[in-house]
C-alpha cells in the first residue's frame, strides 16, 4: 500500500467553477514545492489543459468506462507513490451520467467537496450541499465550497446551517478576472490563453485568501499495482502526430501507450506550416481546424505528403477535427466555406448547436475499442461505414467509422489503453 492525500472535486452542475477551484488547489500547493498529481473524471481535453499548466504534470482521465477500474487504480497507484496530494476533477454534476463521478469516488474511497455557486443563494446554500452529502451514504464528504461569493459577510451567510461533519471550507469571490474564457467545446486550450499563469496565480491567491482554518488533507492508502506492460510491437515503426492548436486532442494515456509499444513518436505541427515527418503511420487528432482552416489549406505540402503517405498504404488515423481536416471542404460557424486536404470525399458543417455527444463503444476490424464523441459540425460523405459505434447510456449518438485504403477515420475520440492489441495492430499497418 501507498499512502497519499487525495481530493476529488465535484459540484451540483457543469458551470460551478470545478476546475477553476481545481486549479487554484494545484496551483497553491505546485508553488509551495508540493508535488500535486490531477486526474480529470471523463472524456475530457481541455480542462486537463488548465490543470496541466496549473500542477505542472500532465493530467490524465480516470474513466470507469474507457478505462476500466484496474487501468484507473494504476494510473492512482502510479501519482501516489510520486505525489503529496492527488486531486481528481469531477465531470459535470456529482452524480450526473454513468458512470458518474459519484461512482468513481466510490469505487475508490475519495473524499469529496462540492463547488457550489453561492452568487444566488444564501441560507439554501446550506440546504443544497446537506443533500448533496446525504443522496448517497456511502460517500464520504469533507467539505464544500462556496465559489462567487459577493462579499465576506456572504461568505459568512453561506456557511450557516451546515452540519459540523459539512464544514465550509473555502468562499471564493466573484471576479470577473478569475473567469476562464469559453468556446463552443468547453474552455479555451491552455497553449491559447497568454495570460493563464497569471490567471492561475490569482486563483490559487484567491483560494489561500478564502481558505477556512482546520482544513487537513489526510492520507488515503492506494493498493501498490501496475498493469503489465504491453508486448512491443510498434518497435521500429515512427508515428507522426499532428500537435498544435488546431490538433489538440491528445490523451496522455495514448501517447504513453504508443510509446510503451515501442514506437517512435514524431510531432509535427500544421500550423506552423511544418512538413510531415518521415514515418510509418500517421494520427491525426481531434481538435478545432475549423477555427484555423485558412492556416491549414495554406500549407505548401501536407496535403499531398497525407495522399503520397495513404498512397503507399501507410495506416492513417484521423479523429474528428483530424478526419474534418481531411474532407474536400468545411463550412465554419460564420459559413464561410475552406477547402480542405482532399483525402476523403465529402463536406462537414460546423453548426452553432451541439450535434453529438456521448460515450462510444465500437468495434474496429481488429477488435473493440472505446472512447467518446463531442462535435458541433456534421458530415455528408459518399463513403459507407465499415463499422457505427453503439453509445453504453442509449443515447442516439452512434458515430461512424469510415475506411478508405489505409485512411480511417470517425468522430470518435478513442482511449488506446481501451484495446492495445487492436491498436498496435492498425499502426503497423
Amino acid at each position: 500500500m501507498t499512502s497519499c492525500a487525495a481530493l476529488f472535486i465535484s459540484a451540483p452542475s457543469s458551470g460551478s467553477g470545478k476546475t477553476c477551484v481545481t486549479a487554484a488547489i494545484a496551483r497553491s500547493h505546485a508553488r509551495r514545492g508540493k508535488r500535486v498529481r490531477v486526474f480529470k473524471t471523463g472524456p475530457d481535453f481541455l480542462d486537463p489543459s488548465i490543470l496541466e499548466r496549473a500542477s505542472g504534470h500532465p493530467v490524465y482521465q480516470l474513466d470507469l468506462f474507457m478505462g476500466g477500474f484496474q487501468h484507473c487504480q494504476a494510473l492512482l497507484a502510479e501519482a501516489a507513490r510520486e505525489a503529496d496530494l492527488i486531486l481528481v476533477e469531477g465531470v459535470m454534476g456529482l452524480f450526473d451520467g454513468a458512470p458518474s463521478s459519484a461512482d468513481l469516488a466510490a469505487a475508490f474511497g475519495l473524499p469529496v467537496v462540492c463547488v457550489i455557486d453561492a452568487s444566488a443563494m444564501a441560507q439554501t446554500f446550506a440546504a443544497l450541499a446537506t443533500g448533496l452529502a446525504r443522496f448517497r451514504p456511502e460517500l464520504h464528504h469533507c467539505g464544500v465550497i462556496a465559489n462567487r461569493v459577493g462579499s465576506a459577510a456572504h461568505g459568512r451567510m453561506v456557511g450557516e446551517g451546515l452540519p459540523d461533519e459539512l464544514p465550509l471550507i473555502a468562499a471564493l469571490p466573484r471576479e470577473p478576472k478569475l473567469i476562464l474564457p469559453e468556446r463552443h467545446l468547453g474552455l479555451v486550450q491552455a497553449l491559447e490563453q497568454p495570460a493563464l499563469d497569471a490567471q492561475l496565480e490569482a486563483w490559487a491567491d484567491a483560494w489561500e485568501a478564502g481558505l477556512r482554518p482546520g482544513l487537513a488533507f489526510k492520507p488515503l492508502h492506494f493498493e501498490d499495482m501496475a498493469e503489465p506492460p504491453p508486448p512491443r510491437q510498434l518497435a521500429g515503426r515512427r508515428i507522426a502526430i499532428a500537435r498544435d492548436a488546431a490538433f489538440g486532442f491528445i490523451y496522455p494515456a495514448n501517447v504513453d501507450l504508443l510509446r510503451t509499444q515501442g514506437a517512435e513518436l514524431a510531432f509535427f505541427s500544421p500550423l506552423r506550416h511544418e512538413a510531415l515527418p518521415d514515418c510509418d503511420a500517421v494520427w491525426l487528432p481531434g481538435g478545432y481546424p475549423e477555427l484555423h482552416a485558412d492556416t491549414l489549406g495554406a500549407h505548401p505540402t501536407l496535403a499531398t505528403a497525407l495522399a503520397d503517405h495513404v498512397g503507399a498504404d501507410k495506416p492513417l488515423l484521423a479523429e474528428c477535427g483530424g478526419m474534418l481536416a481531411l474532407l474536400d471542404e468545411l463550412t465554419d460557424a460564420a459559413g464561410d466555406t475552406h477547402r480542405m486536404a482532399g483525402l476523403l470525399p465529402g463536406r462537414a458543417h460546423v453548426q452553432h448547436r451541439l450535434a453529438a455527444l456521448g460515450l462510444q463503444a465500437i468495434t474496429w476490424p481488429e477488435g473493440p475499442l472505446r472512447g467518446h464523441s463531442y462535435h458541433y459540425s456534421t458530415l455528408q460523405t459518399p463513403l459507407a461505414p465499415v463499422a457505427r459505434a453503439t453509445n453504453p447510456n442509449g443515447g442516439k449518438t452512434a458515430e461512424a467509422l469510415y475506411q478508405q485504403g489505409s485512411l480511417r477515420a470517425s468522430y470518435v475520440h478513442h482511449y488506446f489503453p481501451s484495446n492495445p492489441e487492436a491498436i498496435a495492430t492498425f499502426f503497423k499497418g
